[in-house]
């Protein structure tokens, strides 16, 4: 979705988004584009932390035409790149609850350091730093088959809980869920993924 600008960057920049917006809802639908310009950078930040990289661009592209078609529905009192952050992230959801597949990886033919790092986790699962293990190179192929054995809202709970560390309140809002829907999966997830990870242990 791409839109030319007909404003200048010099005469924009001091603009409000509320202002940009309001130019938009009355017509200027060119004027979108400058939105887009200054918030992409976040959405992909957000995008390409919940999907494979192949799917990162297309989904940015849908994150913006939701947030064109659902512009009227910005309460102007909220932060607009809140609002945004909650379209990003419930695009992401809706991605694997539409794309949702198994990846076929044989735990029997990880590498000799994939095996190391589970049997470690299985002798204290309890303990595991999930940022740990986003940061340690031979680990990560083990969580992505891992998520990847989950429903599409396990997943994403326990992305944005326990691997982006966000507040329940604010997986709630992000979600558009109940803080006690997030408080009960999260934590239902988070055994899901450690027995998971007991039970194809014990085949390695």
């Amino acid at each position: 979705m791409r839109m030319p600008v007909t404003m200048a960057m010099h005469d924009t920049a001091g603009i409000e988004t509320r202002d940009i917006v309001k130019r938009v809802l009355e017509g200027e639908v060119n004027a979108f584009a400058l939105l887009m310009e200054r918030h992409q950078d976040y959405v992909l930040a957000i995008v390409k932390r919940h999907v494979p990289p192949n799917q990162v661009e297309e989904l940015v592209q849908e994150v913006f035409i939701k947030t064109f078609q659902s512009l009227r529905g910005w309460r102007q009192a909220g932060r607009f790149r809140s609002w945004l952050a909650a379209i990003a992230v419930r695009t992401c959801y809706d991605y694997w609850r539409k794309h949702y597949r198994t990846r076929e990886v044989s735990m029997s033919a990880l590498s000799e350091a994939h095996r190391e790092w589970l049997e470690r986790v299985l002798e204290d699962a309890s303990e595991t730093s999930w940022q740990e293990i986003t940061r340690r190179r031979e680990a990560r192929e083990i969580l992505d088959w891992a998520l990847d054995q989950m429903s599409a809202a396990d997943r994403m709970v326990l992305e944005l809980v326990y691997l982006e560390g966000q507040s329940v309140k604010a997986a709630a809002r992000l979600l558009g869920w109940t803080v006690s829907n997030v408080k009960v999966r999260a934590f239902r997830a988070r055994r899901k993924i450690n027995k998971l990870l007991l039970e194809s242990g014990r085949h390695v």
